[in-house]
């Protein structure tokens, strides 16, 4: 015999999903719209998309197709105790042709820190990645040089980590008094 009362008819009310937020601008909802897991935002102003790291090549390709001519920026943050998922790879893609542009941003576990690499698709992109990989640890995929380039090639961790100690090195400045 089915329940009745209160708590029943709660039940058996089905909670429609909410509609998937999308832009109105055309190239942008062309270029968003396909890719499901994409959930788009303004954010001050600016267009956001978070995506899945496993979808950042195929959506720089379809970014680049689209008129995104630029990956002008793409950085890491380390959210270590902020938040569930450790790290956030940030790519900011330009369309000059648009008068647009785009923050990309992909959340990267701790556990597994590779994600697609832009360069294919953004040459540019090329020192920005070798920066996040010798700064955070952070590697791309089909990348043609994964090397660190801020840091000796001997250097042991990653310096912008949350958890890498600080104050171990001593700095010498140029005219600073020498350190004994």
């Amino acid at each position: 015999m089915p329940e009745e009362g209160p708590d029943a008819e709660a039940e058996a009310v089905e909670v429609a999903p909410e509609p998937r937020s999308l832009p109105d601008h055309p190239v942008l909802l062309g270029l968003i719209e396909p890719f499901e897991d994409a959930e788009w935002a303004l954010s001050a102003g600016q267009h956001v998309v978070l995506l899945p790291k496993e979808q950042l090549g195929d959506f720089a390709q379809a970014a680049k197709a689209a008129g995104f001519e630029m990956a002008a920026d793409v950085t890491a943050v380390d959210y270590l105790g902020k938040r569930r998922v450790r790290f956030e790879v940030v790519a900011s893609l330009l369309s000059v042709e648009h008068g647009l542009r785009i923050r990309v941003r992909c959340p990267v576990p701790a556990d597994d820190t590779s994600l697609p690499s832009l360069v294919p698709t953004y040459p540019g992109a090329n020192f920005f990645e070798r920066e996040i990989y010798d700064m955070f640890g952070i590697t791309f995929e089909g990348h043609p040089d994964m090397t660190r380039i801020l840091m000796p090639d001997d250097w042991e961790g990653h310096p912008l980590r949350k958890d890498f100690g600080v104050g171990d090195v001593p700095v010498q400045f140029k005219e600073a008094n020498k350190v004994t």
